[in-house]
């Protein structure tokens, strides 16, 4: 037994690095995806009309700085827009009057929801809805539209003929 593994040890131990390698991408898609993050937070309801890009796990950032994740998304029966749950980090007490926009971080960016504090003396609480929002922008449809953009002619509007009066 002792021969087999002094033969095999460069296989064992680049086992054993396979297994810890996994074990650590295990622990990093955890705390991407927000596993855990903001269990003891506070939960509020975005309704937005095109959420695009938002999956669980998106971060939600105020200037820049996360707080919280977005944690479900569900189809609203009655407006047919995307409620998205979103939990809040308990530590930041935000107004009630918040607004909520998808925004990326760039042209090839990753996409995050933006909170816009507001102006409001009570702060949001659990369970509450943010309906002042703002829905992803559809990127494809904003190129096709600039570049499939009827042009003028470069002389101006000369009539069929093409003379001046």
């Amino acid at each position: 037994m002792r021969g087999l593994f002094r033969e095999n040890a460069g296989e064992a131990i680049v086992g054993l690095l396979v297994v810890i390698l996994a074990g650590v991408f295990i622990l990093f898609a955890w705390d991407r995806t927000g596993g855990g993050s903001h269990a003891d937070g506070y939960k509020v309801t975005a309704l937005f009309p095109n959420a695009s890009g938002v999956n669980v796990g998106t971060d939600v950032r105020v200037s820049g700085l996360k707080i919280g994740s977005v944690t479900g998304q569900k189809l609203d029966p009655q407006t047919f827009q995307v409620a998205i749950t979103i939990a809040l980090d308990p530590a930041v007490k935000l107004p009630a009057d918040s607004s909520a926009a998808i925004t990326s971080e760039g042209l090839l960016g990753s996409t995050f929801v933006a909170l816009t504090p507001g102006g409001s003396e009570t702060p949001l609480k659990n369970g509450d809805t943010i309906t002042d929002t703002q829905g992803a922008m559809d990127l494809m449809a904003l190129i096709g539209q600039f570049i499939n953009k009827p042009s003028a002619p470069a002389g101006g509007d000369q009539g069929a003929t093409g003379a001046k009066p």
